[in-house]
C-alpha cells in the first residue's frame, strides 16, 4: 500500500508522545541548566595543556614547543611560537600556544602525537561567549590546567601517564 511508511512513522510518534505522559523515563528533553548534563569518561571536547607545579604554572608546562601537534592537526587550529631568552636562544617552552576552538574538531590527534604527554582532551562543553572571534581563540594561560585536574577527569589514564613519565626520568638519572 502506498504511504504505509508514513502511517507507521506517525504511529511511532503518537506512541512516544502519549507514552511520555505516563512513563517519565520516555522523556527525551533534558531541562539543561537545572538538571545538568552527564559526561561519559570517554568524552572529549577541546585540548588543554598540563602543568606540574601549582606555584609556577606557566613555567612548569610539559610542552616544550616541539610543534608536532601543530603540524599534525588536520584543521590547523593550533598555533605555537617558541620562547627565547635575552640572547635569542630558544627555550624549551612556548611563548604563544593558541587553539582556535571554532575550527578544532576534537579529533585527539594532537594528544596522540605529543611525545611529552603535555596535551590532553578536556570534557568541558560550556564554551559559549559573547564575542565569537575573541572568545573562541584560547591562549596558553587559558589552556593551562594542573595535573591534579587531569587526575580528576581521567584518573586511570593520569596514573598511567605519571608512571610513564617517572620511568622516563629514572632512566637518565640511572645512566
Amino acid at each position: 500500500m502506498l504511504g504505509s511508511g508514513i502511517f507507521k512513522g506517525l504511529a511511532v510518534t503518537a506512541k512516544n508522545f502519549f507514552g511520555s505522559y505516563f512513563c517519565k523515563s520516555r522523556l527525551t528533553t533534558l531541562q539543561y541548566p537545572e538538571a545538568g548534563n552527564t559526561i561519559t569518561a570517554f568524552s572529549r571536547n577541546i585540548p588543554f595543556l598540563v602543568f606540574d607545579s601549582e606555584e609556577a604554572p606557566l613555567d612548569t608546562l610539559r610542552c616544550v614547543s616541539c610543534k608536532i601537534c601543530e603540524k599534525e592537526c588536520p584543521p590547523q587550529c593550533i598555533y605555537i611560537v617558541q620562547d627565547k631568552d635575552a640572547n635569542g636562544k630558544a627555550l624549551k617552552q612556548p611563548r604563544i600556544f593558541d587553539i582556535d576552538i571554532s575550527v578544532c574538531m576534537g579529533c585527539q590527534i594532537c594528544v596522540e602525537v605529543c611525545p611529552f604527554e603535555a596535551i590532553k582532551m578536556d570534557s568541558t562543553f560550556e564554551l559559549a561567549g559573547a564575542d565569537r572571534f575573541a572568545d573562541l581563540l584560547l591562549h596558553r594561560d587559558q589552556l593551562a590546567k594542573p595535573n591534579t585536574y587531569f587526575h580528576k577527569i581521567h584518573p586511570a589514564e593520569a596514573q598511567e601517564v605519571d608512571a610513564r613519565l617517572a620511568a622516563k626520568q629514572k632512566k637518565p638519572a640511572a645512566a
